[in-house]
């Protein structure tokens, strides 16, 4: 059976910010659940001390290489949670990330938190996701 995903927008103005109110997903196979990726670098050292816009990319990087190691993409995810220290400061950067979703063509359901600190001081923000094949 074919992964079918419907968008469920009962208003939709969340679709220009990248994200869709909610998803229905049908036919899938797997599901992965990710844990929460930040700006770690491949030895578990932080990086990018105090620069929002390299950690945004950086935790973006490391969810696609979870993607990938379970043989999905971003096009798969259905779910992404935005933890971050500076919801300002991120906003600054979102765009980044929503230009990867829009490039992939999927819009996950989203939640964006601001949050007193993540588990590694100096982490700005943290995604945390759900995908399905």
């Amino acid at each position: 059976m074919a992964l079918e995903r419907t968008a469920v927008n009962p208003v939709t103005w969340s679709v220009d910010l990248g994200f869709n109110q909610g998803e229905v997903v049908s036919g899938q196979t797997r599901t992965l659940y990710v844990s929460g990726q930040t700006a770690m670098g491949d030895d578990g050292e932080p990086r990018h001390d105090g620069d929002m816009a390299a950690q945004l990319a950086l935790s973006a990087d490391n969810l696609e290489a979870v993607l990938s190691e379970a043989g999905m993409s971003l096009a798969n995810l259905v779910r992404l949670n935005v933890y971050t220290t500076d919801v300002d400061l991120l906003l600054r950067h979102y765009g980044a990330l929503v230009g990867r979703l829009s490039a992939a063509e999927v819009a996950p359901a989203s939640t964006l938190l601001g949050v007193t600190r993540l588990a590694v001081p100096g982490q700005l923000v943290e995604l945390e996701g759900t995908a399905v094949a």
